[in-house]
């Protein structure tokens, strides 16, 4: 009998790193447990014992840690419970809902031969020993695997995010659950499991749609109720395809180590196949939690697009205080070995940048520009707006250095600059903006910044004038 409060899993192999498609699974399971007081579990299957690592475990626990989806249970390996998925298993082969099955690989091989390969179904023969073969086949030891004995009749669920689904037991087979060597199949011991930890909900992607009829038919046999499915929509590309290695970064460590803020993941991911209604995008984890629910869940594939995730993490950074961005922003430029001269300096260069930037690393890069002249690339909209200038470009900027020039560092303020910069374009008859953006450009490199003015405040005065001195000499 299910407990009162819902329990449900995220089981991810120790074979990988910790994809986003999985993230996104474990935050459903995690979003339900919140809304509904339930347990969240965290369980790892292990039972591959070739491909497993402690390595790839704690890959997996960090990414989950980064996103904040804290497990009120677990982690749980799935390895330490081998004995009880065998009991199981030969629970089944003594109530008769399984047999032994001593067909080798290479009479398999050939039944599938015959059968013309796609179309191969195990035809039984095994399960048609008699009793005193199969007894005497065991006494001379040889080598057997477990078969569960299929139903015959339909099996169906009523999924939360596809509604009915049907099979039928007569077109699928008579799956092997112990091995020979007395380890489980995946079915096997994901359904001993989820029943051991009275799990209620399994929330996972529907790529598992194909194994749930064969799970529900090891539940009742076991006698244990099945419990609500809810299979999610996969998660394809911008072309799309299935999410790849092909359309960038698709581990979730990726994503940290491009800049992007864990809260702003969360949001992204969330709404990857589901909807909160009234296009609500941006949203606190209070918020998540209270209007989440697997009837909103989609049921087409979700696309990951990297430019909306970028943009939510830019709207994410520019409502942070900036005292909480000094410490990342500090990181990632000891990274790039950038010389910053005590962290109590970077405040006003992170309010320079922040409303523009969209990732932590992008935050940085903007401010290295500004604390430090290497750092300036002529990027391509840059190098056209010289092009397209012409003589003109360096003629304002010899311009800009005689007013700035002018200009003593006492009086070094964005509004000094801005009045001195406006009085001599008015009164020398120029365009406001073709003084200001050749100056944008020796700056940064780039047509794209904060007001020139403030711009100008925050780099310095000394550092300005070099900057243009050496653009007006065509020296960079």
């Amino acid at each position: 009998m299910m407990d009162a409060a819902p329990r449900v899993r995220f089981a991810p192999s120790p074979t990988g790193y910790l994809h986003v498609g999985g993230a996104r699974t474990a935050l459903y399971n995690w979003l339900f447990a919140r809304k509904t007081g339930g347990a969240f579990i965290l369980r790892i299957e292990d039972t591959d014992a070739e491909r497993s690592s402690e390595a790839h475990t704690q890959i997996i626990l960090d990414g989950l840690r980064w996103l904040g989806l804290d497990w009120d249970e677990g982690p749980v390996f799935q390895g330490a419970s081998g004995e009880r998925h065998r009991q199981d298993a030969e629970r089944l082969l003594a109530e008769g809902k399984a047999y032994r099955c001593f067909c080798t690989r290479e009479e398999l091989e050939a039944q599938r031969k015959a059968a013309g390969g796609d179309t191969y179904k195990y035809d039984g023969r095994c399960d048609r020993l008699s009793a005193a073969e199969v007894e005497a086949r065991v006494a001379r030891g040889a080598p057997s695997v477990i078969r569960f004995r299929m139903p015959q009749e339909e099996i169906a669920w009523d999924d939360a995010v596809h509604g009915r689904i049907v099979f039928h037991g007569r077109d699928l087979d008579d799956m092997v659950i112990l091995r020979s060597d007395q380890t489980p199949i995946y079915n096997m011991a994901v359904v001993s499991d989820d029943i051991a930890m009275r799990i209620s909900h399994v929330i996972r992607g529907d790529d598992h749609i194909s194994n749930t009829p064969k799970q529900i038919a090891l539940y009742q046999a076991l006698g244990a109720p099945p419990p609500v499915f809810a299979h999610v929509p996969m998660i394809l590309g911008t072309d799309g395809k299935k999410l790849s290695k092909r359309h960038g970064a698709t581990a979730v460590g990726d994503y940290q180590d491009l800049g992007i803020l864990p809260a702003a993941m969360r949001n992204f991911l969330a709404l990857l196949g589901w909807s909160p209604g009234e296009d609500r995008e941006i949203m606190t984890e209070t918020e998540m939690i209270a209007l989440f629910s697997l009837e909103a869940i989609q049921k087409k594939p979700a696309v990951f697009d990297m430019v909306k995730l970028e943009w939510m993490n830019g709207e994410y950074l520019s409502r942070i205080p900036t005292p909480e961005l000094v410490a990342p922003v500090a990181r990632e430029l000891e990274r790039m070995q950038v010389h910053v001269g005590g962290t109590h300096l970077l405040p006003p260069y992170i309010d320079a940048v922040k409303s523009r930037a969209r990732t932590i690393v992008e935050m940085a890069e903007r401010v290295a520009v500004r604390l430090d002249s290497r750092h300036v690339k002529l990027d391509d909209k840059g190098r056209k707006l010289r092009a397209k200038m012409g003589d003109g470009f360096v003629e304002s900027l010899k311009v800009a250095l005689e007013i700035l020039g002018a200009i003593d560092e006492q009086g070094w303020t964005a509004e000094a600059i801005l009045e001195q910069l406006k009085a001599r374009a008015e009164a020398g008859g120029m365009k406001l903006g073709d003084l200001l953006q050749p100056i944008r450009v020796a700056i940064t490199g780039s047509t794209v910044s904060e007001p020139v003015n403030e711009l100008l405040e925050v780099v310095g005065r000394s550092s300005s004038l070099a900057r243009l001195t050496r653009a007006a000499e065509r020296s960079w």
